[in-house]
């Protein structure tokens, strides 16, 4: 059975990424894993009661967002695993990707652009580099919607 990997973040671009890793599943006969990465967090002092509540909020919204794309998936009849793991994003994907040797990996993108990529760095851009597979990228409306009137103006 083939593995496809979805990374999902809490933003718009989980709908796309479920709907692309079902379609996948549906045609190779897979399982979808659905992969939150919680990253770490950004430390302004040693001890910070707001830091810690805040991890925790996300914690449990990472969690309730799983389940709810889990359900979602189950209920179309696609075999789905669920994991949270805490770490840099583009390792724990990668590391991910290699532990359950999967064979697609099927993640958004949020369109930012080469300038961001390079400043900031893009989460899928670093998977797209470093892949132990096929790497499907889902652009978010807001990316779609760019790159359409991005093209009407150059024609």
């Amino acid at each position: 059975m083939k593995t496809i990997l979805a990374p999902i973040d809490l933003s718009d671009a989980a709908a796309g990424v479920t709907t692309e890793a079902r379609a996948l599943a549906g045609i190779l006969g897979g399982k979808v894993l659905l992969l939150h990465v919680v990253p770490p967090p950004v430390v302004i002092n040693e001890y910070s009661p707001e830091a810690e509540r805040l991890a925790d909020e996300e914690q449990l919204s990472a969690e309730q967002s799983l389940g709810y794309w889990q359900q979602n998936l189950k209920i179309e009849g696609v075999e789905t695993e669920v994991a949270l793991r805490h770490g840099p994003p583009v390792a724990t994907i990668l590391d991910e990707a290699v532990r359950t040797n999967a064979d697609y990996i099927v993640m958004g993108s949020h369109g930012h652009g080469a300038l961001y990529n390079l400043l900031v760095g893009g989460t899928a851009s670093g998977v797209i580099q470093k892949s132990p597979c096929p790497v499907v990228i889902v652009p978010t409306q807001k990316a779609v919607a760019h790159a359409t009137a991005s093209n009407l103006k150059a024609s």
